[in-house]
């Protein structure tokens, strides 16, 4: 008897996971595959979840989230979209969560799904979870946007546009002009257009534009995961239309259940932790890493988040890295399969100590020159 369902078929074990696992077995690695800040949660922060927990605040909330943390983005929201009329916003269980519950209350079996490539490695196997079509379209070598081939690929099938921008893996930031194009376009085309704006603290060169500023039907998937390091405690927070953010919590009320309130408080404290310096801190580490690297490797354009998506000097991206862990110990993450239909680039993270990423740079110099 075959006791599995064909979905869990549609789609391969994370390589983020393999290479993992491979570091386990090393010794003193240099690991730059890591998609977690490496700064520890604030102090404020950690204070509000231990006076929860102390305070016996660690049962159920309601399905829509804290009621203190909710009325926050509401309020916020409110002033920073005045003329959204229809937005509503519960709290998620962590942006994947969201990214999830999106997936299950609008595609159905048959139903296409565009986003750029490279993409977020949940992206390819989440919509093929669920039935629907993967459509990616291709952002190299530089990772601009070009709207027009994401005009040409929408069908009377394609259900949704996922935008993440800052982008994993490339840290690629979208200028203000691709932004709105992606949006009007969406809009003129009555498609869900989907924000992952889990990044969107993290943009050095660039203010960050939310497709939400041209299209108010926008759906937006935000977090305290890589703002604040909270990745173990599950914080996300999805604002978008009323009919879509009404489904989606049904949906969390029969799955998540709620965010852990533990989580919630500390999310609610987050708000008056500034987190200047550490953003400072991953723009001159991406510098570091830039300096060292850019006469060897095509680096694209990282200007935001905390990755880079280099392209592998010879062989393709996996077996550049099979050697990088072999020879040199060395983590990073290759792209096919993982981040893109093509195994040609590999992505690293700075999210890492001043002296793991110098070693690094000295390992991809050595690698580069074989």
């Amino acid at each position: 008897m075959n006791w599995l369902a064909k979905r869990t078929t549609t789609f391969e074990s994370s390589g983020i996971r393999k290479v993992f696992d491979l570091g386990a077995k090393l010794k003193n690695p240099i690991n730059l595959s890591i998609g977690q800040p490496h700064f520890s949660v604030p102090q404020p922060v950690k204070d509000a979840m231990i006076d929860a927990l102390e305070n016996d605040k660690s049962s159920y909330t309601p399905t829509q989230g804290l009621a203190a943390l909710r009325e926050f983005w509401i309020d916020n929201l409110k002033k920073k979209y005045p003329s959204h009329d229809d937005r509503n916003v519960f709290i998620t269980s962590g942006t994947s969560g969201g990214l999830v519950l999106t997936v299950l209350a609008t595609v159905d079996a048959g139903d296409e799904v565009i986003f750029t490539d490279p993409y977020f490695v949940m992206y390819d196997p989440l919509v093929k979870m669920f039935g629907g079509v993967s459509v990616p379209i291709s952002t190299y070598p530089d990772f601009r946007i070009d709207v027009q081939k994401i005009s040409d690929a929408i069908t009377p099938r394609t259900k949704l546009i996922l935008f993440n921008s800052p982008a994993n893996p490339t840290g690629y930031v979208a200028s203000r002009k691709e932004v709105e194009a992606v949006a009007k376009l969406a809009q003129e085309r009555n498609i869900l257009l989907v924000s992952d704006e889990i990044y969107s603290m993290y943009s050095y060169d660039s203010e960050f534009v939310s497709p939400a500023e041209y299209n108010p039907a926008t759906l937006v998937l935000e977090g305290y995961s890589k703002t604040h390091a909270m990745t173990g405690w599950r914080v996300g927070v999805a604002h978008g239309p009323s009919e879509v953010i009404e489904q989606m919590l049904k949906l969390q009320q029969y799955t998540f259940v709620c965010a852990p309130q533990v989580g919630q408080w500390g999310a609610l404290e987050a708000h008056d932790v500034p987190m200047d310096k550490s953003v400072a801190d991953y723009k001159r580490k991406r510098d570091m890493l830039v300096e060292g690297l850019s006469n060897y490797y095509e680096l694209g354009n990282p200007s935001g988040a905390f990755y880079m998506y280099p392209k592998a000097p010879w062989g393709t991206a996996t077996e550049f890295v099979q050697k990088a862990i072999e020879d040199y110990s060395l983590l990073v993450i290759p792209g096919g399969g993982v981040f893109s239909t093509q195994d040609t680039h590999f992505r690293l993270s700075y999210a890492a100590s001043d002296a793991s990423i110098h070693r690094g740079i000295e390992a991809l110099l050595k690698l580069a020159k074989r």
